[in-house]
């Protein structure tokens, strides 16, 4: 079965946005092999505004053929050929996708739909960049919500600062 993992950048104050949206405070890293983890990846899971942040930069990046499905509620298919728009239903949707064949779904950004499928049961690996920076406020890495245990899996810094966590989610018998 295929996993779903939450893939996010974060500050160290545990923001995955400013407070206007933005990510312009991201630290780059050359250590840091985007098309190697673009590779693991068939299918992209995110929320309406980080489609927004994505599909502008994805003009810059090569097409690795990754389906891309958004959900929103006011975002138009028609508007948008060649992304899924799942505007209800979410959990049901990303399990039957999660039991189909294939590589890994990558959940990028969106701190509120990590929340809704993390307490649906869905969520498989939480792996998050940690930055070296302080915004002091913004968009939180998780709105409130369920505890939720997890095991550290792999844990990595680069040159720049950059701490890079990987985690399992702890299944509820555990």
């Amino acid at each position: 079965m295929r996993r779903l993992r939450y893939g996010v950048a974060m500050s160290l104050d545990g923001f995955i946005a400013g407070p206007n949206g933005e990510n312009d405070w991201f630290v780059s890293d050359p250590a840091l092999d985007y098309a190697a983890i673009y590779a693991q990846f068939d299918t992209l899971l995110m929320g309406r505004r980080t489609f927004e942040i994505a599909r502008v930069r994805a003009a810059q990046w090569p097409d690795l053929g990754q389906r891309w499905i958004v959900v929103s509620s006011t975002l138009k298919p028609e508007e948008h050929p060649g992304v899924t728009i799942l505007s209800s239903g979410v959990a049901e949707a990303v399990a039957a996708l999660k039991a189909q064949p294939g590589k890994d779904i990558w959940l990028s950004g969106g701190s509120v739909l990590f929340r809704s499928l993390l307490d649906a049961g869905l969520v498989d690996a939480v792996e998050v960049v940690v930055m070296p920076v302080m915004l002091g406020s913004g968009v939180p890495l998780l709105p409130e919500g369920r505890r939720q245990l997890l095991h550290l899996k792999e844990s990595k810094t680069l040159p720049s600062g950059i701490l890079m966590l990987s985690y399992s989610v702890a299944s509820e018998a555990a």
